[in-house]
């Protein structure tokens, strides 16, 4: 049977990319730190997927499964060597931290005689994920085996259209694997970036070229989701499916998709009514009550959400080069800016810097937005506006 690593056994991972290697014919090496996971992946060898819409719910057994513990590095280096596809979903935060257990098993591999290429599908919600990967690993190799890392290992970026949240315990009914997502699985991937043969995956669309889908995925699906949650969350919404039925916040939402799908239309010249077919396909989606959605889940980490290159500010500056006006971007920037949930340190760091130095200069640290732009004064703008509403 051929072998799969899936580095990551979350939510993506045993959601959405676990059920497109098992339907594929892959036996799935899960890696992760969370050792309740790992042994009872080991102990069951299967876990149940449900795929919720508004229509209903539609069970699905993936199987053929095992665990890795992701501190056993010669664990890891031993599924890497025998490996036939991978994929990570780790988060972009933790990437740093597996370079070491995958340059172990890439040296395994290739002291193996393996050679035959491995592409990883590397499903992180960052533009420039392989590059930005593949500078950690080849800080840890020498020239030589810098020559067979180019050779023999893909590093292809994907971009990932399923929602997959996090479980509430009356859905994982006393199963601790079951992962809850919506029926939607295509996969984009950069099919550039492929080394050799790529297996055959259920739901892989290798496209070229691949920053359109990147920046569609970002500057569209997790900008409208975005805005939902931040919007949401000043309105005292729980989860998404109630924000997006609020008709100010559906407005504004739309609103904001259309200035980042003129934007995307003239930077990768897509027809403008294609991408808006997509606008209108994840605001229905957005509806899914079945999927139970936080808004806190969704809005969580606002300090990357609000970094130059990311969801929020990354859509905006995509739209000043185009000279797009995004005034409803910009609403949700400031809403990300109101977004304090107590437990999320991102949010409450933004808070207290807020306190101390204000709004304007928040927005030049998180956003990396001139205090004397325009963009940074309309941020204000709505930022008191908004606070003033939920006072």
């Amino acid at each position: 049977m051929k072998k799969a690593v899936m580095y990551g056994a979350g939510n993506i991972g045993r959601g959405f990319i676990g059920q497109l290697f098992y339907e594929s014919g892959f036996w799935t090496s899960f890696v992760d730190v969370n050792m309740d996971i790992i042994n009872k992946l080991n102990s069951d060898g299967g876990y149940p997927v449900k795929l919720v819409s508004n229509q209903g719910t539609q069970e699905i057994a993936v199987a053929n499964v095992s665990g890795v513990n992701g501190t056993d590095i010669e664990a890891v280096a031993a599924a890497i060597a025998q490996a036939d596809v991978m994929a990570t979903a780790v988060g972009v935060n933790i990437l740093p931290r597996i370079v070491g257990p995958l340059v172990a098993g890439f040296r395994k591999r290739w002291s193996e005689g393996n050679l035959t290429p491995l592409n990883i599908i590397i499903c992180e919600n960052m533009i420039d994920a392989n590059r930005y990967l593949e500078k950690m690993v080849k800080e840890e190799l020498t020239d030589e085996e810098k020559n067979l890392f180019d050779q023999t290992i893909g590093l292809v970026e994907a971009s990932i259209g399923r929602m997959v949240p996090a479980v509430s315990p009356e859905m994982q009914n006393g199963n601790i694997l079951t992962a809850c997502a919506e029926p939607f699985k295509e996969l984009p991937v950069d099919r550039d970036a492929i080394k050799g043969d790529m297996p055959e995956i259920v739901g892989m669309i290798p496209s070229s070229p691949f920053e359109y889908h990147i920046q569609k995925k970002l500057f569209l699906h997790n900008l409208g989701h975005a805005a939902t949650a931040y919007l949401g969350y000043l309105k005292g919404y729980t989860y998404i499916y109630e924000a997006i039925a609020d008709p100010d916040i559906y407005a504004n939402v739309k609103a904001a998709m259309t200035e980042s799908a003129q934007a995307l239309s003239a930077e990768h010249g897509i027809a403008l009514s294609e991408i808006e077919s997509s606008r209108d396909n994840l605001l229905d989606r957005f509806t899914n009550v079945m999927l139970k959605d936080t808004i806190e889940r969704v809005g969580k980490d606002p300090i990357r959400k609000l970094s130059p290159n990311d969801r929020l500010i990354g859509a905006v500056n995509l739209c000043k080069k185009h000279g797009i006006e995004a005034k409803h971007i910009l609403t949700a920037a400031a809403a990300a800016f109101l977004f304090a949930p107590p437990a999320d340190e991102s949010a409450q760091k933004i808070q207290d810097y807020i306190k101390e130095k204000g709004i304007l200069a928040a927005i030049e640290e998180y956003c990396k937005l001139s205090a004397e732009s325009s963009l940074s004064k309309q941020i204000v703008s709505d930022y008191n506006e908004l606070l003033a509403e939920t006072n």
